[in-house]
This record gives structure tokens, C-alpha cells and sequence, in this order.
């Protein structure tokens, strides 16, 4: 069984200390971070494959890359909420934040549940999850029909007005998710930015303005009316 410190030695050794300058320049936390690409710990994750004990030693490091690892490696069945306010409250990070929304949380049976639930919340990092569930579950759910997104709209027009920047930008990226998923979710999510902007607080006037440009494409109108079904992927993470 590999243990968290053989990981860690392995990603230490990746590192490339060069590369924190750049990270920094993106707003990603590197006081506790040794300087590897995504694409490496994807292939470091393969390799361990699945593995909750793993996962839970590797966070407890505290090191930027070895949680993104655990975010990989571990398995969503086996996430409770105890784990789910454990690792939101470490979130120092917005790349971090993506990654495990992306990784791991929008794959567990409580995603919608726990995507409503931080939007409300006031931790930075915390809310901005929130949004990146509901982006990445756009993506993951591929199953799901329009209503279960429509559904969503209602709380995300609720905590879009926040003049934080990383979670303004979170919130426009769910919006523009659930509009280019259909052709109904897309005049859902028109209207709803519509609505935003027409208000009086910046951080919401900022999140329909920011939507509506690219849900009222030429681009996404095409692809929407060419074909009216099927997820489309959010664009990746960004700050």
C-alpha cells in the first residue's frame, strides 16, 4: 500500500520550484506547494488508483499538489458531509477549490444538495464552490433532464450579487454552463442574467452582463439550434 509520505517524495520530486512565480502570478496559493503540472498528478492519480485511506492522509498534508491528488484518488461513494466541510474549509485556493469540485465532489450523491447549500454561504472559497458544483455537474450529470438544472437557476441568481471577484466569476460560469447545455436552459438562463443585470448590485449587474455575451452568441445560438440536447463541457476552471 503506498503511503502519503512515498506520494509526497514522488511529487517533491516533480516539483519544479520555477513554476511557482507563474502560479503565483494566477492567484494560486504556493506557500505550501512544490511546482507540478496538472497533467503530472493526473498521471501520479492514475497510478494509485482508487483509495479513500490514501486520499484523507494525502489532504492532511496540506501541500497544494498532494490535495489535488487526493481529489483524484479518492472515491466519491465514500465522501460524507463531515469530509465535505473538512476539505471546503481548507480551500485556500480557487484552482484547488475547482479541482476537487471537479475531481470528486460534483461526482458524489450530495453534489445538488451541497452546490445549493454554498451559495449561500459567506467563505470565499466555500461559495465559490458552490458555483463550480453546479458548473461541473452540467458536465458530469449526463443523464439528468432540464429541470433538474432549471432548478438551480433560482438559488444561483440568489448568491450571484458578491463583488468578489473569484466569486462573481464563479457564478457566471454556472449560469453560462446550465445555458449551453439546451435550447430551453438556454432561455432560462438568458432570462435569469436579464434579470441580473437589471439590478442594483454590482457583483449581480457584473454576473448577467458577463453571461449574457456568451449565452447570446452566434456561436451557442448555432450549436443550440443545431442540436438541442446533451451537456456541454463549462469551459474548464478559471479564476
Amino acid at each position: 500500500m503506498t503511503t502519503a509520505a512515498e506520494v509526497l517524495t514522488r511529487l517533491a520530486a516533480l516539483g519544479d520550484p520555477s513554476r511557482l512565480a507563474g502560479m503565483a502570478r494566477y492567484g494560486i496559493a504556493t506557500e505550501h506547494a512544490y511546482g507540478v503540472t496538472v497533467t503530472e498528478l493526473r498521471t501520479v492519480a492514475r497510478e494509485l488508483g482508487r483509495d479513500h485511506e490514501l486520499a484523507a492522509a494525502l489532504w492532511a498534508t496540506g501541500v497544494h499538489e498532494a490535495r489535488i491528488v487526493a481529489s483524484l484518488v479518492d472515491d466519491p461513494a465514500l465522501v460524507d458531509d463531515a469530509q465535505f466541510e473538512h476539505w471546503a474549509q481548507d480551500l485556500d485556493s480557487w484552482d484547488l477549490c475547482d479541482q476537487v469540485c471537479q475531481n470528486l465532489f460534483r461526482r458524489t450523491s450530495r453534489a445538488y444538495e451541497k452546490a445549493v447549500e454554498w451559495t449561500t454561504r459567506d467563505e470565499l472559497f466555500v461559495k465559490r464552490a458552490g458555483f463550480a458544483l453546479m458548473a461541473g455537474l452540467v458536465v458530469a450529470d449526463k443523464r439528468a433532464d432540464d429541470a433538474r438544472f432549471a432548478a438551480l437557476l433560482e438559488p444561483l441568481a440568489a448568491g450571484a450579487d458578491d463583488d468578489r471577484d473569484l466569486v462573481r466569476k464563479g457564478a457566471s460560469w454556472a449560469l453560462r454552463s446550465i445555458g449551453k447545455r439546451s435550447a430551453a436552459l438556454n432561455e432560462l438562463a438568458i432570462r435569469t442574467a436579464l434579470e441580473l443585470a437589471g439590478r442594483t448590485g454590482r457583483g449581480a449587474r457584473w454576473v448577467g452582463a458577463d453571461a449574457l455575451r456568451e449565452l447570446r452568441s452566434p456561436t451557442v445560438q448555432a450549436r443550440l439550434g443545431a442540436r438541442d440536447t446533451g451537456p456541454t463541457e463549462a469551459g474548464g476552471t478559471h479564476a
